[in-house]
């Protein structure tokens, strides 16, 4: 049989145990807070770091970022993951203060480039190479220019030309090779 209780006394059983159940979720709510702000002290969410030739990249939101002097450079890409493609470009220091022509089959590979070099040049502009076919409103520009061209190919290759780079690879791997490109003029790679 049951134990016959009167109102009261069920009335404070009630929020006896409200307030039970209303203190041990607040107590889970903290306890959550608070691990999640000591992680970083605990040694959880460390950012990837990796260190090439002196230099130290950081990986932030799916890029990896080089802090170097004043500046932020971000890649899709470390110089662990690029292809090695050999041969010589000219350093950042030949396009300081220029327009920079660009001509890309890929955007993605031509945003890597635009927001790396776009502080170090007077702009990046696309145009199209003479001789080749292109949207008719592209102004017509020459290797006697700083020109970019990111193309499709068979095979991977970073080449420089007079003033004209040409970076060539299959479609997927033409992010890599522009940051390739972009590690050599930043001297990250000799």
């Amino acid at each position: 049989m049951r134990k016959i209780i009167s109102k009261e006394q069920s009335e404070k059983r009630k929020n006896r145990n409200q307030l039970i159940v209303g203190l041990i979720l607040i107590g889970v709510m903290l306890i959550g807070i608070f691990g999640y702000s000591f992680q970083g002290f605990l040694g959880g969410n460390s950012a990837e770091k990796i260190k090439y030739n002196g230099f130290e990249f950081t990986k932030q939101n799916d890029f990896w970022v080089l802090e170097s002097g004043n500046n932020n450079f971000i890649f899709k890409y470390n110089p662990e993951e690029v292809e090695r493609v050999s041969g010589y470009v000219a350093p950042i220091g030949n396009y300081l203060n220029k327009p920079v022509y660009i001509f890309s089959e890929n955007k993605e590979a031509e945003l890597e480039i635009y927001r790396n070099v776009n502080p170090f040049v007077q702009r990046v502009q696309e145009a199209c190479l003479e001789g080749e076919k292109c949207d008719e409103n592209l102004p017509i520009k020459t290797c006697k220019d700083s020109f970019i061209i990111i193309k499709e190919g068979n095979f991977s290759s970073i080449i420089q030309n007079e003033n004209c780079v040409f970076i060539e690879g299959k479609q997927e791997d033409l992010v890599k090779l522009s940051d390739e490109f972009l590690f050599k003029i930043f001297g990250v790679e000799g």
